[in-house]
């Protein structure tokens, strides 16, 4: 059986944003909003949401107890600051937390709290859906 850690990453996160269409919905607002304070304008591709949902199902089946402040640190990125050095910015957290109270409400993840570890893990449901939708490398030699 494939995993999702012996697919292409890239090929996998477009055909599982493809399946994740029926159970996400992208906010009214997706088509104005900046993904973060680093960037200038709002993405190019009108995908984007449901991109960004398939990555971070896979980042929780990945990484698994994982929150908000952290996913924000992984999306974040650099923002060119013309001739002052460029300096790293966090992701914007609506964004996530919108992503993340969808993916609950699909049963694909839950939010778990043990001790001092606390933050979304994979179900099975979202487990199945990742593997089902990953895609083999191909060897090209």
């Amino acid at each position: 059986m494939v995993t999702i850690y012996d697919a292409d990453i890239q090929k996998s996160i477009e055909k599982l944003s493809d399946s994740l269409k029926s159970l996400v919905k992208a906010p009214e607002w997706t088509k104005f909003v900046k993904t973060g304070q680093s960037k200038a304008r709002p993405p190019v591709d009108s995908d984007w949401f449901y991109k960004r949902a398939a990555a971070i199902l896979i980042t929780i089946y990945k990484r698994g107890p994982i929150g908000v402040s952290k996913l924000r640190v992984k999306y974040g990125s650099k923002k060119r600051r013309g001739h002052n050095p460029e300096k790293f910015y966090i992701a914007s957290g609506k964004i996530i937390r919108n992503i993340l109270q969808q993916l609950d409400k699909a049963n694909l993840t839950l939010y778990k709290k043990e001790g001092i570890i606390k933050g979304r893990i994979i179900t099975a449901k979202g487990k199945s859906l990742v593997n089902k939708n990953a895609v083999i490398m191909k060897n090209e030699q």
